[in-house]
């Protein structure tokens, strides 16, 4: 059920309630804990997934059975702590991080939360990363959360990566609320928009800052 103004874009929730969902459907274990709090704790920009994205994105992989999965953006490790979690049994997950000391403190979050043995943290520019990992593929997802003007092309590359229906998931797709602006990040993303529907089955999904889904056909 929606009413006008939920069309139209209001949302019904505060910082009471968000919590109380969070806290009841995407609690943080320790390894969790540690992780979403490593940004401020590190010196690192505080900007991965909330934690419902982040549970969300553990069901997307169970829902799929996914086994060989790509992040383009590891920060401090949270989201791909989640993301491991969800893989089927013997699944890999390899995670492109430009910065060396996001990658360090992200390898030590894995290691803390028992997912080290399922993730490889790739240090580098991503489109040389991605460039890297082509032979473990075709992928049953890929997810990015990186520099925004980068998504068009980690598109591509994805949709070059990724099997018949398999997850493209990709964070910040309202742009911070700057999607329809003139200026070149928001020109790249609405072209990331754009480029998507020409080869997967998309939704926008009304998340804090939206997250795409597309699934390749």
């Amino acid at each position: 059920m929606a009413d006008s103004d939920s069309r139209a874009g209001v949302r019904y929730a505060d910082p009471r309630i968000l919590e109380w969902i969070d806290r009841v459907h995407a609690a943080h274990d320790a390894g969790l804990a540690a992780a979403f709090a490593a940004p401020d704790r590190e010196d690192m920009p505080a900007i991965q997934v909330g934690p419902e994205e982040g549970r969300l994105l553990t069901l997307l992989m169970r829902l799929t059975g996914a086994r060989r999965v790509v992040e383009v953006g590891t920060l401090a490790g949270y989201s791909a702590i989640r993301i491991a979690r969800g893989l089927a049994p013997g699944g890999h997950l390899w995670t492109c991080e430009l910065e060396a000391k996001h990658a360090a403190v992200a390898r030590a979050n894995l290691a803390g939360a028992g997912v080290a043995d399922r993730v490889t943290v790739v240090e580098g520019p991503a489109l040389d990363t991605l460039a890297s990992l082509e032979t473990h593929g075709p992928f049953d997802a890929v997810f990015l959360d990186a520099d925004k003007e980068g998504y068009p092309e980690y598109g591509r590359w994805a949709t070059r990566h990724l099997r018949t229906g398999g997850l493209l998931l990709a964070d910040n797709a309202y742009l911070f609320g700057h999607l329809l602006e003139d200026t070149p990040a928001a020109a790249s993303m609405r072209r990331f928009h754009e480029e998507s529907v020409a080869h997967f089955d998309t939704v926008c999904i009304p998340t804090p800052d939206g997250l795409l889904l597309g699934i390749r056909r």
